[in-house]
């Protein structure tokens, strides 16, 4: 069990390690909390470390037990800055030799890579060998929330904040960069700065704001071509569902709702999938093509498990109903061609279990972020892609701030990055970074 009291008094002792011993795997195992300590293969001569950390599942709690959370740590040194990365989801990717992280290798900083809470090897549904099915009635979903996620981080960030005394920044990709921004909502002050990349920041379930960019962005040919593709795949519908019902078949996928229904959503998603990834005009079939050219560029943008009782995104979609938010479809365009007159609250019908009713969407969390982005002027960055339906609900700042900065690439999408910005944009940010890191 953790306590609150955990930090007391061994911080004191771990504070003096590194003087001790320039063994990092030592120094690691003497932190409270540190369950194991594994070596990971990294091609570029950076020491890497799978870390499993001993969190509460919930902070306030201690009673309801704890759980491991994988930490992918990449140690350039004591006397370096860290990088805590707010990983939305599974940290699987981190564990591969060629990993690295963009906001480390511009500060030459140490990376904390850390899973969030139940996903991926960090879920107390699979370490207590629950079974999914049955866990999402149980209470546990309970403790999946954005503040006991903080909590998280907070925890990591005290631990090893002794061992790493040097300035610390938090950063993540997508939900990660949401994280990120929660996380400095929540602890303003555990690092000097945030960076988020094409962090969204959603006020309701379906939040309104993606249709409506869907229905500006890019240029009107593109736009038009789109759609013609979305009108003509639902006309083949006779022919495509059965290509459709196959392919599931060969993987396993089940699904909460008719086959039909999935075909309709993956057929509304396209256009947010194809601008989200900053996809070729080209990649869109024609007026010429069949209904097996129709499939495969359907199936290669908007994988159907998406929709499946099998996605390993239950996790987000858990938390999008509870607080984070999503988006939803316009369906105007297509009646008469869809099996359901509208797709409102899709969600709740096809993207968790019945069980999982009680769920009622929160625009607390909304607000308070609006509230800190309000009255807060601590070093901060967002990035955004101009063409990514993300970046719809992107993070607005209110007033003139000194030391916040939103920035967003022209013609990019959630692929946006400091390395791949115009150059006038990537020095400015690098010049910020460069004074942050001071």
């Amino acid at each position: 069990m953790i306590k609150r009291t955990l930090f007391i008094l061994p911080i004191l002792l771990i504070a003096i390690l590194p003087v001790w011993s320039d063994e990092l795997d030592d120094v690691l195992r003497a932190l409270p909390g540190v369950a194991s300590v594994e070596p990971l293969e990294s091609t570029d001569g950076i020491a890497k470390r799978i870390v499993m950390f001993e969190q509460a599942v919930d902070p306030h709690d201690s009673q309801q037990g704890t759980f491991l959370q994988r930490i992918v740590l990449k140690h350039r040194g004591f006397d370096r800055p860290t990088v805590i990365v707010t990983e939305g989801y599974s940290n699987e990717y981190a564990l591969h030799p060629r990993y690295t992280e963009e906001l480390s290798d511009l500060l030459e900083a140490n990376t904390l890579m850390v899973e969030h809470r139940f996903n991926g090897a960090s879920s107390p549904v699979v370490q207590r060998k629950i079974d999914m099915e049955k866990a999402y009635s149980s209470m546990l979903w309970e403790y999946l929330t954005v503040e006991n996620s903080a909590y998280d981080y907070h925890n990591i960030r005290l631990t090893f904040g002794t061992v790493y005394p040097r300035k610390w920044f938090s950063t993540g990709i997508s939900k990660g960069g949401q994280t990120a921004l929660f996380y400095r909502v929540f602890f303003p002050d555990d690092v000097t700065a945030n960076v988020s990349y094409v962090a969204p920041l959603n006020k309701a379930l379906e939040d309104g704001r993606h249709e409506k960019f869907l229905r500006q962005v890019g240029s009107e040919e593109v736009r038009e071509k789109l759609l013609a593709y979305q009108l003509t795949t639902l006309r083949h519908r006779a022919e495509i569902v059965p290509m459709l019902d196959e392919f599931v078949r060969s993987r396993n996928y089940s699904f909460r709702v008719p086959l039909d229904e999935v075909f309709d959503l993956m057929v509304l998603e396209y256009p947010f999938a194809f601008w989200q990834w900053g996809d070729d005009e080209s990649t869109i079939p024609g007026d010429d093509a069949d209904a097996g050219a129709l499939w495969e560029s359907l199936r290669e943008k908007c994988e159907p498990n998406y929709f499946s009782r099998n996605t390993p995104y239950t996790p987000f979609n858990v938390q999008a109903m509870r607080e984070i938010g999503y988006y939803g479809y316009d369906t105007k365009p297509f009646e008469g061609l869809l099996v359901r007159p509208t797709y409102e609250g899709y969600m709740r019908r096809v993207m968790i279990q019945d069980d999982l009713d009680y769920i009622e969407f929160k625009g607390d969390l909304y607000e308070r972020c609006q509230q800190f982005l309000r009255e807060s002027d601590i070093p901060a960055m967002f990035i955004y892609g101009e063409v990514d339906p993300w970046s719809a609900t992107r993070v607005v700042l209110p007033g003139k701030k000194k030391n916040m900065y939103v920035f967003v690439q022209p013609g990019g999408s959630h692929r946006a990055r400091v390395g791949n910005m115009p150059d006038d944009m990537k020095k400015k940010i690098l010049r910020i970074l460069k004074k942050w890191a001071k």
